[in-house]
């Protein structure tokens, strides 16, 4: 089997300066994205010190005895640390904090991901797009509780208050779960600013065009922006190919 993969981050239509980061392993190891907030500098900074902090963790412990959950929820953890001492060094930038979604394909071991927060994995296959994640916000649990339903999530008030995200002491949810992959399926990481124009049929659409990761990657984008581009707007895509 073989991978292809690639990523693209953009500050949409309405926003000059970008929060999102994200990270692209050169050699498919791990793939990370994270939308921060909290101002300006202080989302830029929280999203930064995350992807940093956990593709240093993720290198550092790759070869370690630690199985691969143990290793991801180590290095959100790690993350979720490195924010509060740079608030803890910068007042102004108290209230900052960001989300995180990460992917991990280890050898001689099951893939897995782990994500605090709405920044979400989705898997495409056999043309179907399947949220794997399941957003870390009031709006989600009260939909799966049955509080609200799924036409009135989408434009709920409060759909971006986030229950939990990096960068709080009091850090209590966090998901680390194992993935299923098969060869030809298709994996979509990304922010918020995606999944806020575009409902999950219209990111179906452009997998099921069968275009180049590259092209597919700016397609979504692209429509997103056309749609209002209200957000930073960062997809990583990685496709899980047969072959060497």
């Amino acid at each position: 089997m073989n991978l292809n993969f690639t990523g693209v981050s953009d500050p949409g239509l309405v926003r000059s300066y970008n929060q999102d980061a994200y990270y692209v392993d050169s050699q498919g190891r791990f793939f990370i994205v994270a939308d921060g907030m909290g101002g300006h500098a202080g989302g830029e900074e929280a999203s930064r010190i995350t992807v940093e902090e956990i593709q240093n963790y993720l290198l550092e412990n790759w070869y370690s005895q630690q199985p691969g959950k143990q290793l991801l929820k180590e290095a959100l953890l790690q993350a979720n640390k490195a924010i509060l001492a740079d608030q803890q060094n910068h007042p102004e930038r108290a209230d900052m904090g960001t989300t995180a979604v990460v992917v991990m394909l280890r050898p001689q071991e099951s893939p897995c991901c782990a994500h605090v927060g709405d920044s979400r994995l989705y898997r495409f296959r056999d043309a179907k797009l399947e949220q794997i994640t399941q957003d870390h916000t009031w709006v989600a649990r009260a939909l799966k509780t049955g509080d609200i339903l799924p036409d009135e999530a989408r434009l709920h008030p409060f759909r971006h208050v986030l229950s939990s995200c990096l960068g709080r002491e009091d850090l209590h949810e966090m998901s680390v779960q194992p993935l299923d992959l098969q060869i030809g399926d298709r994996l979509l990481l990304c922010s918020d600013g995606l999944t806020e124009e575009l409902v999950d049929e219209k990111i179906a659409y452009y997998f099921q065009e069968n275009s180049p990761l590259e092209e597919t990657a700016h397609s979504l984008v692209e429509a997103a922006k056309a749609q209002g581009g209200n957000d930073n707007i960062t997809v990583v895509l990685v496709a899980y190919n047969e072959g060497q």
